[in-house]
């Protein structure tokens, strides 16, 4: 019985942890209007770049923000943040 509820809870716990791991800058929709191609290899102009993030809700904002300042989230991500901090200033 007590390895039972070891596996259960063993796979809650990976359950819950797996969702976590997808954040805001993981998600094509938050993504895809900060780059000029659909393989998002390409960053958009300074000036699309600000409109893009001027456009984007500030709940979202602040998702990405704090990301970009975590050096774990955001090393898979490096050119965006990066332009993030410069064109958008680091809140």
């Amino acid at each position: 019985m007590n390895f039972k509820n070891i596996f259960l809870g063993a796979m809650a716990l990976s359950m819950i942890s797996g969702v976590a791991l997808a954040g805001a800058l993981d998600e094509p929709a938050n993504m895809d209007p900060f780059f000029t191609d659909s393989s998002m290899k390409t960053m958009k102009p300074e000036a699309d770049f600000k409109a893009a993030w001027a456009a984007m809700p500030k709940d979202k904002q602040d998702m990405m923000m704090k990301e970009c300042q975590d050096a774990a989230m955001s090393k898979p991500h490096a050119e965006f943040c990066g332009n993030l901090v410069t064109y958008v200033g680091n809140r």
